[in-house]
């Protein structure tokens, strides 16, 4: 079975976004754990949140993406920035507890200047402040594009990360088919050639979920603009391809692609259609 959903809005709650899911014959979704260009995360409303579990037990979901604010940047220059983004790691990873199963899925940060070496370096030193041993959330750490100073455009920084969180058993990435193209990894052409770099740099078993988005810029360009599905410089083959991959196509898929809930609704059925169970 397909695992798949796209990106909703919890604004109306859990149960809401569990409904709009179902209505667009999804399975998991996508949502950010607060204000993605802010900090300040939505009380928590337990009675919501048991209406919405006894949805995700009954109607089979799979595990849900659960985003860290773009605000969050564990390797600014600065201090306070940092402070913020290891406070809202704390906080999320507290509050997901609440929640049924759900993935932890944050951009690894921009060393604005400093350098990769030591962006990792404050990194890895948030993530173990963060991540017990008794962690119950999986985080994910997303491949990037590689625009700018941010870390996490190749599958080697990706890598190091993890290497040095003490706690990793339940420490992964997540991959998204716009960045990795745009970083230069070749999904269209080279599928296989890409897992197998996957596989060498990061290891298969730490590949836990993948965004699934085209791409409006061409390949190697190190920019992130996502595209509806066979519109942009992947297209509809190489998605297929993708979602048919044998190491691959039992993971979770999620869209982020420029939609509202009837276009996520017509991605989703073109993708159902495409699968080979």
């Amino acid at each position: 079975m397909l695992k798949i959903g796209c990106h909703l809005s919890i604004s109306k709650g859990y149960y809401k976004a569990g409904l709009d899911a179902l209505a667009i014959d999804a399975n998991t979704f996508q949502f950010f754990t607060r204000n993605p260009r802010g900090g300040s995360a939505k009380k928590i409303d337990l009675k919501d949140i048991e209406k919405f579990t006894k949805l995700f037990n009954e109607n089979g979901f799979a595990p849900l993406f659960a985003h860290g604010p773009y605000t969050m940047n564990l390797c600014s220059d600065k201090r306070d920035i940092r402070d913020f983004a290891k406070n809202v790691f704390k906080e999320d990873l507290e509050r997901l507890k609440l929640l049924p199963e759900s993935y932890y899925i944050f951009h690894p940060g921009s060393h604005v200047g400093q350098g990769v070496e030591k962006g990792i370096d404050y990194i890895v030193e948030a993530m173990n402040d963060a991540i017990k041993e008794d962690c119950e959330t999986t985080v994910l750490l997303e491949g990037m594009s590689g625009k700018g100073t941010e870390i996490g455009g190749r599958l080697e920084e990706l890598k190091l990360i993890i290497d040095g969180v003490k706690h990793n058993k339940k420490v992964g990435i997540c991959i998204d088919s716009c960045h990795l193209y745009s970083a230069g990894y070749d999904v269209v052409k080279d599928l296989d050639g890409v897992i197998e770099e996957i596989d060498k740099s990061v290891g298969m078993d730490k590949l836990m979920a993948v965004h699934l988005n085209d791409s409006k810029m061409e390949f190697a360009s190190n920019k992130d603009r996502h595209e509806v599905l066979g519109k942009g410089t992947l297209g509809k083959e190489a998605i297929i391809n993708i979602i048919n991959h044998p190491l691959l196509k039992d993971l979770v898929f999620n869209l982020e692609t420029p939609n509202e809930l009837d276009g996520y609704k017509n991605e989703i059925a073109f993708l159902k259609a495409n699968y080979k169970e």
